[in-house]
Order: structure tokens, then C-alpha cells, then sequence
């Protein structure tokens, strides 16, 4: 009977071992091509999504080549043309300092991207590594971290990054950071949630099981499985980025005239817009509107698939 006993442990222990293999062969398998995430990725946008993805491609293009491309410098007027109306001199007019709009708009595009760019740099690189932080160690380290960023939550995050700037002085740069500071609770609770499901998933204990170091099992394997998520919320959060540094700049804490700014030029707009001359706060307030709904549709489309995906398997 104990030779039967201890054989059937033994079997059981073997096909226990064999499992656990399987699934971290399964989890070492190679990822999928690029080519197929990305018609996987097409295929979730749908026509709409695919044309949001155009009119940000088409931000970014302005902000990274039109400087070389405005046909007026946008921070240099004239008090003999302001307020002109459309032309094919001036496309879009001109605003209270004579200086063109349509000019100012595609350079404004570069600093109204710049800045959530490193907002979401930022939140994405410090709330995942909080948060898997917090999930491989768990117990005091968890509930320290968790605590930390309660503290966050109890503040607004524009209020912090108006603090911030107060502190520090206006400027993009300054501004950026301190609202980065503000969104890393959010992400960090986000992706911590997805994070600690993956932690106790099989393939995480059978690569302990094989001799594997935590900081490796984290970086290369939980991190990829909770990418999705990041990229997720790092998109919407880069919509958000847009909004709250443009009120930063139309309260006159982010970037300062003369330069470019979409949130500055509505702040600039608004004693025009009284005299009736909309078009420079109107313009730059579409410019902010389009920009962010395409952000935001594009995450809510990768997100919302992706998550659908992952509870089918």
C-alpha cells in the first residue's frame, strides 16, 4: 500500500510538473508577427477609428514638420492686419496682434503634443512600475504604495499641477511633469488591477518553479501580458493631458506668449471673441476637441476589444 501510495504521489507531482511546463512553454511562446496585431488592430478600429487614426497622424505630422512649412512666422504681427477675415492671403485670418492664425495653429500643434507626450511618458513609465512593484512583493510594500497614492487621490489633479507650476514657475516643461505627478494614481491602480490577476496565473508560479528571478518574471512576462492596458490608458490619458495643459496655458501657467499654444490662443481669443472675432479662440478650441475625440475613441476601441478578447479566452 505505501509503494502504491507513494507511486501515485509521484505521478501526481510528475503530471503536476509536466502542466506547469506546458504553460510556461506556453507563456515563452513567440509573440505574434507585427503584421497580424497590426490588421488585428484594424480590423478593431473599424473605418471610423481608421479615420481617427488619420486625423492624428495628421496632428503629428503638423507638429513635427510644420514649423518648415507655415507661410507666416507665428509669433511675429503686424497691427496693420488684425482681425482680417479669410483669404487666400491668410487662410484662417489673423488675430488681435496681426499674426496669422492658421500659422500659429499648426505650430501650436507641436507644443500641444509635447507636452501630454511627456505627461503620458511619464504616468506610464512610474504607474507600471509601481504597480508591478506593489504586486510582486504584495504585503507591506502593497499596502505602502497603496497608501502613497491614496494621498494623490485626495487632490485634484489640476489643482496639483497648478501647485506645481506655482511653485516651480510656469512652462511646459513644469507643467507637464506636475501633471504627470497627478495622473500616476490613476494608471498605478489600473494597472496594478491587471497586473495582480496575472500574478497568481500558473505560468507565473512555474516560472518560479524553474529558478526564475522575480524582476525577470515581471519585465518579461507580466509586463507584456498587461501591455495592452498601458497602452490603453495611456492613450485616453494623453486626450485628458491635452485638455488639462490647455487650461493650464489659458490660465497663463503653461506656455507664454508669444509662442504657439491651442489652449493659449483661447485665452488670447477671448477679448475678440467679445468684439466679434471668433475665429482664433473658436479654431483652437476645434483643434483641441477633434485631436482629443480621436484620441479617446481610439483607446476606447483598442481597449474595449482587447479586454472583450482576453475574457473569451
Amino acid at each position: 500500500m505505501a509503494v502504491k501510495e507513494t507511486t501515485a504521489s509521484e505521478t501526481a507531482a510528475s503530471e503536476t510538473a509536466a502542466s506547469e511546463t506546458a504553460v510556461l512553454a506556453d507563456a515563452l511562446a513567440a509573440p505574434a508577427s507585427p503584421t497580424s496585431r497590426l490588421a488585428g488592430a484594424r480590423r478593431r478600429l473599424g473605418w471610423i477609428g481608421m479615420a481617427c487614426v488619420g486625423v492624428v497622424a495628421a496632428v503629428v505630422l503638423a507638429a513635427v514638420v510644420g514649423q518648415f512649412l507655415v507661410p507666416y512666422d507665428p509669433t511675429v504681427g503686424s497691427v496693420t492686419q488684425r482681425h482680417l477675415g479669410s483669404s487666400a492671403e491668410h487662410l484662417l485670418g489673423t488675430d488681435q496682434a496681426g499674426r496669422d492664425i492658421f500659422s500659429r495653429l499648426i505650430a501650436g500643434a507641436r507644443t500641444s503634443l509635447l507636452g501630454p507626450l511627456i505627461v503620458v511618458g511619464a504616468t506610464a513609465v512610474a504607474g507600471s512600475a509601481l504597480a508591478l512593484t506593489a504586486v510582486w512583493f504584495g504585503g507591506k510594500v502593497d499596502a505602502f504604495l497603496g497608501r502613497v497614492l491614496d494621498v494623490l487621490f485626495a487632490f485634484p489633479s489640476l489643482l496639483l499641477a497648478i501647485l506645481g507650476v506655482a511653485i516651480f514657475g510656469p512652462g511646459l516643461v513644469t507643467a507637464s511633469i506636475a501633471l504627470a505627478v497627478a495622473y500616476i494614481p490613476y494608471s498605478a491602480r489600473v494597472i496594478r488591477s491587471v497586473a495582480l490577476r496575472e500574478r497568481h496565473l500558473p505560468y507565473v508560479k512555474a516560472a518560479e518553479l524553474q529558478g526564475i528571478n522575480g524582476f525577470t518574471i515581471t519585465v518579461r512576462h507580466i509586463l507584456p501580458n498587461v501591455w495592452t492596458q498601458i497602452l490603453t490608458g495611456s492613450t485616453i490619458n494623453f486626450g485628458y493631458a491635452i485638455v488639462d495643459l490647455a487650461a493650464l496655458s489659458f490660465l497663463g501657467l503653461g506656455i507664454q506668449p508669444p509662442e504657439a499654444d491651442w489652449g493659449l490662443m483661447i485665452s488670447n481669443g477671448q477679448e475678440s471673441l467679445q468684439q466679434g472675432f471668433p475665429e482664433q479662440s473658436l479654431y483652437a478650441g476645434l483643434c483641441i476637441v477633434v485631436t482629443v475625440a480621436a484620441m479617446a475613441y481610439i483607446g476606447e476601441r483598442l481597449g474595449g476589444r482587447a479586454a472583450a478578447g482576453r475574457s473569451k479566452r
